[in-house]
């Protein structure tokens, strides 16, 4: 069960000219879809503006429901218990955290066209500027930041998953 967005956004004074919005959703195992997490990242962002942010870019919300349903499918896949989002929102760009209970560090798979499924992990690659997966006492976590502003070298960037 996820708490309301109106209950769980908060508005936090950021280290630069923007604030900083942030949501945090928990779901126990077995309870999270993939399409709440979409729905979230759609209310979280509908949020931005009526908080004093400038409207976050179409482009930028659609990598950010790509991104926050991938990092979801893929914790209720594999990893069992509870399951965690953060959205947060600054000036620099948005980031979707996933926290799941496994150990286990994600491997995106080899691209084959022929195969239905394991393509996730790429794709929150390729609308993220970077990635970053962390251990957590109890199993890990994983960032995708999406920049503000287009990245002219999405080709070139490296990623640590």
């Amino acid at each position: 069960m996820v708490i309301p967005l109106r209950h769980q956004a908060a508005v936090e004074q950021g280290t630069d000219a923007y604030a900083t919005l942030r949501y945090d959703a928990i779901w126990d195992g077995g309870a999270a879809r993939a399409a709440d997490a979409r729905r979230a990242v759609r209310a979280f962002l509908a949020r931005a503006p009526r908080t004093g942010g400038k409207a976050v870019p179409t482009g930028l919300a659609l990598d950010a429901e790509i991104a926050a349903t991938e990092l979801v499918t893929n914790a209720l896949r594999h990893a069992p218990g509870p399951h965690g989002m953060t959205l947060r929102l600054s000036g620099d760009g948005l980031t979707v955290t996933v926290r799941d209970s496994s150990p286990e560090k994600p491997v995106a798979e080899k691209a084959d066209p022929r195969r239905v499924g394991g393509h996730g992990l790429r794709m929150v690659d390729a609308v993220s500027d970077r990635v970053v997966v962390a251990p957590l006492a109890t199993g890990k976590q994983i960032t995708a930041h999406l920049p503000l502003k287009p990245n002219l070298n999405a080709g070139t960037r490296a990623t640590s998953v």
